[in-house]
């Protein structure tokens, strides 16, 4: 009965979002990856807000009844949590079907987000919803659903159908410094952008740089954009860390050029961009310390930049004469199938040989432990099962390992969504009265597991 009505509502939000498209011809922009679409996503957002009306999909709104949900008006994922689900679909379709001979403003570009959970995912939403500009920013050496996959080829293969069936007067922006996305080029008859550190990108960023504030504690990221051979904007990011953020820059600034926008303008644009929740973001934590919230999800690429990211601010920040005592919680990676073990030992190596106290959450999970301890005392490893679990312990290991004036703790928390990491953060952020404009998962759906 569930998989009946589940087809029904499909059904019919595809019929409606169809003749919104056919009634208001709105074009569509549409980004996919493993990582860093809903950056992205809202990068892009923010630059052609000054130049059309758009909408976006908030929240994680990017599959079957997300993307429509978008297409016909502003919802956001909170409907998760909606006492009664099939009363909210019924309210939907019955709004949606009214303001489809009343409305008057409807929006001149749509910003949708593909995921993929399986393969066909991405083929079919790209044929429903064909796109003007299609977005393609990483898939990684392992990506994240890769356990429903033949491997990271045919992952890659499932990206790439949201270009390849575009047609010449139509654009593909593409990420040039993953090899995978890169080479999709030749996959597609659209105008093609590229966007990267790498040489040749056509929006290429360079220069980052890791920002302190006047206490030395991280602050964001600053980087230069770069179009032609002699054009370019400097840029900062306050309150986010990471070369995914400034990769999201890269993207939207291709957009905004395809709409005639300048790199002023552009930069302007995107003045008030600091990045969606758990993706790098900085919170104040107890006893002085600084968080580093990346609890949103976690995949092997993901994982391998918030290591380095902790570690490239210990290392500016010891070149200053400041301590820090860096505190990493790594919860599982779920959904990588046969490269399960393969990828948290990879991770665990890596942890191993930045962190000073390490904290495992989840039994996959174990495998970090396990290799971490090779590069590090086996005393200051923990695992626990659950972030219910650890939290109590991570409480305990900030405040008794502060080191005063002197520095303070860096805190990295990450794990797949499931793993509810963002429990971890809630519990040793200095202003948890702040969780639902900070983290992550504050919606009634996730609030109530």
């Amino acid at each position: 009965m569930k998989d009946l009505i589940k087809k029904i509502i499909i059904f019919k939000l595809d019929i409606l979002a169809k003749l919104y498209i056919w009634r208001f011809k709105p074009e569509i922009i549409a980004v996919t990856g493993n990582v860093g679409k809903t950056s992205t996503k809202e990068a892009v957002a923010l630059v052609l807000a000054k130049v059309k009306t758009i909408r976006y999909g908030r929240g994680n709104l990017n599959n079957e009844f997300g993307v429509p949900l978008t297409i016909l008006g502003d919802w956001s994922d909170d409907y998760y949590g909606a006492v009664n689900i099939i009363f909210f679909w019924c309210k939907v379709i019955c709004i949606s079907l009214i303001k489809l001979f009343t409305e008057k403003s409807y929006p001149k570009i749509i910003v949708l987000e593909f995921g993929a959970d399986r393969p066909g995912d991405i083929g079919r939403l790209a044929r429903k919803y064909k796109p003007r500009i299609g977005v393609i920013t990483a898939v990684g050496d392992i990506p994240v659903h890769v356990e429903y996959f033949s491997g990271p080829e045919a992952v890659a293969r499932e990206k790439s159908k949201l270009i390849s069936g575009l047609g010449v007067k139509d654009y593909a922006i593409i990420n040039h410094d993953d090899p995978a996305v890169f080479d999709m080029r030749a996959k597609t008859k659209a105008k093609t952008m590229s966007y990267g550190f790498s040489e040749g990108s056509t929006v290429r960023l360079s220069d980052l740089s890791l920002r302190l504030d006047e206490n030395l504690k991280p602050a964001g990221i600053g980087f230069k954009v770069n179009y032609g051979p002699h054009t370019f904007v400097p840029f900062t990011i306050e309150g986010s860390l990471g070369k995914s953020q400034a990769l999201a820059v890269g993207a939207a600034t291709c957009i905004g050029l395809i709409y005639r926008m300048n790199l002023i303008e552009i930069s302007q644009a995107l003045e008030g961009y600091h990045g969606p929740k758990g993706r790098l973001r900085l919170i104040g934590g107890i006893k002085n310390s600084v968080i580093i919230d990346d609890t949103y999800n976690s995949s092997p690429s993901s994982a391998r930049l918030a290591l380095d990211t902790i570690k490239d601010i210990d290392t500016l920040r010891q070149a200053q004469g400041k301590i820090t005592r860096k505190l990493v919680i790594l919860g599982d990676m779920l959904e990588l199938g046969k490269y399960t073990e393969k990828a948290h030992r990879e991770i665990g190596n890596l942890a191993g040989s930045i962190a000073d106290i390490l904290v495992t959450v989840g039994a996959r999970a174990k495998f970090i432990a396990d290799s971490a301890s090779n590069q590090m005392l086996a005393r200051n490893i923990y695992s626990f099962e659950t972030s219910d679990m650890a939290k109590e312990k991570v409480l305990e290991l900030v405040e008794d390992l502060s080191v005063g004036e002197t520095g303070e703790d860096l805190i990295l928390v990450k794990g797949s969504q499931g793993m509810r990491m963002e429990k971890i953060v809630e519990k040793i952020m200095a202003e948890p009265r702040q969780k639902k404009e900070l983290l992550v998962r504050q919606n009634k759906k996730w609030q109530a597991t």
